[in-house]
């Protein structure tokens, strides 16, 4: 049996009559009466995965937050242990996962040390917010929501600044939008960890604080982003903590969102699927030269990990009780619903195997693209893909060609260099007035920066439209069509002050 077993925070429907949760709660308060250069600090654990001190107008400064919490601004530590520890975080990169995990583990030490010189238990575990646990469990657990504990004193996991998909201090997960899923566990079905437009885990690349790549469906695009921004929400425009990276560990509910996540990981693993064996993941960025990943621990020693270091949770000192998720369909599920929707047989004697969806080894082409950049607006933003006829023309032979043994051309529509200085907001795209997918803009604004890990590009987002495309092939064929029309409708109003922008609309074929 694990020595630390991480349960689900709604168990005493999320009340402080967790054990977990109230003991959480000391833990956090203790940590949070130590300074800002206090490697055990609450402060100093969330600068580690990102911080504003400095005041960069382009995103929440730390000093401006609405308590509770208080948060401090100094005394800052040197630079040397600044350039060490702070702004490690990873993400829209193939170190998401194993970075987040070893960070949840460090935190988790320092709580439970500080639990157990309060007499609390000594095998404490961080409890995670599982927003997929059905009823009422995608609202925030009630320990949250209280300002006080049933001491009376204050409740260290209170936060002012959480707003809510609503916008309205209602703090939940929006699962579903208009009777169409919104967040969901469609990850939990992919097969490759690693890719561009169809992976778990995220592309490949080197250290990467901020990316600038979200495959649709990958583990941190959705769920993940859209969580961050539905706790957040935005008043006024004034955006809640958790809908930015440079302060979302400030609230106490981020562990518990990670914890989650961290549990989505381990059961992907657990249903058979593979992390990378590349030595660049393996031994992470410090194999090519960059930053390495390091942890403050108990009595000033310090944690150096890589993702081999965490990849296997049986080698771990941790468990979760409960490893369940819903996967989607698989991949070679999909190709079958797939071809039976086209009319195509698909003979069982044949398989139809998971290998196709390997997209580092997938032949990709420009179908077409818009013609120039737009601005986001209010109510609906249209523009137009036309088609080059020639590409098209190959995407129109694989349906021609189709059969169990070549599935036709997957088509994914990309919303190119989006940038924006504003994150707590979704977009719904459509195209040709069919729903397409659902967009959270987690990470827009700090991408938008000329001084960011991409140099101000923006973010990609890639949408699978190929039911759409069936659609079309199936009612009047795809070969003479010259163009697709797309709309993006925001989530939440786009104040005067804020702008959201799209480099290029494109589609690509993705040959199976």
């Amino acid at each position: 049996m694990k020595k630390f077993l991480r349960k689900n925070a709604w168990n005493q429907e999320g009340t402080f009559d967790n054990s977990d949760l109230f003991w959480y709660a000391k833990g956090v308060a203790e940590m949070q009466s130590r300074k800002l250069d206090d490697p055990t600090s609450w402060w100093f654990f969330a600068a580690i995965h990102g911080e504003n001190i400095a005041g960069n107008p382009n995103a929440i400064d730390w000093g401006k937050i609405q308590s509770p919490p208080q948060v401090p601004v100094s005394p800052v530590p040197s630079s040397s242990v600044t350039d060490k520890y702070w702004n490690q975080c990873q993400h829209q990169t193939w170190y998401f996962t194993p970075w987040h995990r070893g960070y949840l583990m460090a935190l988790e030490i320092q709580i439970r040390s500080a639990i157990v010189k309060l007499n609390g238990p000594e095998d404490w575990a961080l409890p995670y917010w599982n927003y997929f646990g059905g009823e009422k469990e995608n609202k925030i657990p009630t320990a949250f929501t209280e300002q006080f504990l049933p001491d009376k004193t204050p409740n260290p996991l209170f936060v002012k600044e959480r707003y809510g998909p609503d916008n309205d201090g209602n703090i939940y997960v929006k699962l579903v939008k208009d009777g169409k899923p919104r967040v969901t566990q469609a990850c939990q079905g992919k097969t490759d960890f690693t890719g561009r437009q169809n992976c778990y885990g995220g592309p490949v690349t080197p250290f990467s604080h901020y990316g600038t790549i979200f495959p649709e469906n990958s583990l941190e695009t959705n769920p993940h982003n859209f969580v961050h921004n539905d706790v957040g929400g935005v008043v006024s425009g004034r955006e809640g903590i958790m809908s930015d990276a440079d302060t979302a560990a400030l609230d106490p509910v981020f562990y518990l969102h990670h914890c989650n996540i961290d549990r989505m990981w381990a059961a992907w693993n657990e249903q058979g699927h593979s992390n990378p064996t590349a030595a660049e993941w393996l031994e992470g960025p410090k194999k090519i030269g960059e930053r390495e990943f390091v942890m403050p621990v108990i009595d000033g020693k310090e944690w150096v990990y890589t993702p081999a270091d965490v990849t296997d949770l049986n080698q771990l000192d941790y468990g979760y009780d409960d490893l369940k998720t819903q996967a989607e369909n698989l991949p070679a599920d999909d190709n079958r619903k797939r071809l039976k929707k086209l009319g195509i047989n698909s003979n069982d004697t044949v398989e139809l195997t998971d290998d196709t969806m390997d997209n580092n080894e997938k032949q990709t082409e420009l179908v077409g693209a818009n013609q120039k950049s737009f601005e986001i607006k209010n109510a609906v933003t249209n523009t137009k893909v036309d088609f080059s006829q020639k590409v098209l023309k190959r995407v129109s032979n694989s349906f021609l060609k189709a059969s169990a043994e070549e599935v036709p051309d997957r088509v994914y529509l990309l919303l190119e260099n989006v940038k924006g200085n504003i994150n707590a907001n979704t977009l719904e795209v459509k195209v040709n007035d069919h729903h397409a997918g659902f967009i959270a803009l987690f990470g827009l604004r700090n991408a938008s920066s000329e001084n960011s890990h991409g140099g101000g590009n923006g973010l990609t987002f890639s949408l699978d439209i190929t039911d759409v495309i069936d659609d079309l092939y199936l009612k009047d064929g795809i070969e003479k069509i010259d163009s697709l029309d797309v709309s993006v409708v925001p989530d939440n109003e786009i104040l005067p002050d804020a702008k959201i922008t799209v480099g290029r609309v494109s589609v690509y074929r993705e040959k199976q």
